[in-house]
């Protein structure tokens, strides 16, 4: 893997991770379907204006349209919004270590659906992640949860695992930012729907929630989905989503910064052994 995936993946990890953060406090202002909605359409509109100034092409291909309806929506439906949804009842770090269970799923997929192999030493990487994620998880699992919000992060994480896979060889033809631009409106489009059907529109307007729905539109919104299309396409499925797993610590890291969430010795010790994870699952080969 180069250098610049690896940096790449290091920045999409740590913006990933700070959008539970920001996620959290938007759900305690505001509706979170409605605010999901509003924010993948502006984040959308922005990527086909940037896209149209690129001169990039509207019109995508068959597969490349195939690939940007399930990815949005398998992650900005189901994956975001059941996490929105959750976290109005679970703690934004909590969010976060669940997601980084993504790289297990999408290799067990992979494997099961798709017939794609990983040495040992990446299987073996792949344990020692779910293993530092459970390290890092246990301490809040004893301070009791919302089983419900549980639940919609599980299929949360299921569905991004789902989406990861859909667009492992889905080539942007140059035209990126158009790609991003209409998952991003898929995504809009259909939470507006359910916002309507099941939410109530109350929202308490001031500067935390306008500085974190500004940061989510711009950074985990736009930024960090098309570093996330570079590096599916670049590196494959399997080893993007092993940045999932420093989700825990960027995760908890960031909530106890902002939101004063508690951090324990468990969950340094557990990115110790998720980072020794990743760098087994990246420097591995696949196995025909």
């Amino acid at each position: 893997m180069s250098l610049k995936a690896l940096l790449l993946g290091l920045v999409f990890a740590l913006i990933w991770s700070s959008a539970f953060t920001s996620a959290r406090i938007i759900v305690s202002h505001a509706p979170p379907l409605g605010v999901l909605s509003l924010r993948f359409f502006l984040s959308g509109i922005l990527a086909l204006i940037i896209a149209l100034w690129l001169k990039q092409t509207f019109k995508l291909t068959k597969k490349q349209l195939q690939a940007t309806v399930v990815f949005g929506v398998c992650q900005n439906t189901i994956y975001l919004g059941l996490n929105f949804v959750a976290m109005q009842w679970i703690e934004a770090s909590l969010a976060a270590i669940i997601a980084s269970s993504m790289p297990l799923l999408v290799a067990l997929l992979g494997w099961f659906f798709l017939g794609q192999r990983l040495s040992t030493v990446g299987f073996l990487g792949l344990g020692l992640g779910f293993v530092g994620v459970i390290l890092i998880m246990g301490f809040r699992l004893t301070a009791g949860i919302s089983e419900l919000g549980l639940i919609y992060c599980i299929v949360g994480a299921l569905a991004l695992s789902i989406a990861t896979l859909a667009v492992r060889n889905t080539n942007s033809g140059g035209n990126l930012m158009v790609i991003v631009g209409y998952q991003m409106l898929i995504g809009g489009a259909s939470l507006s729907i359910f916002s309507i059907i099941f939410e109530t529109y109350k929202v308490s307007f001031d500067w935390e929630l306008m500085v974190a729905f500004i940061y989510t539109t711009l950074a985990p919104g736009l930024i960090a989905t098309v570093v996330w299309f570079w590096l599916v396409n670049e590196i494959g499925a399997v080893k993007a989503a092993t940045f999932h797993f420093l989700n825990p610590f960027f995760g908890v890291s960031i909530a106890a910064l902002i939101l004063g969430e508690p951090l324990s010795l468990s969950d340094y010790f557990g990115v110790v052994i998720v980072t020794i994870g990743i760098l087994l699952v990246q420097t591995s080969k696949e196995s025909v």
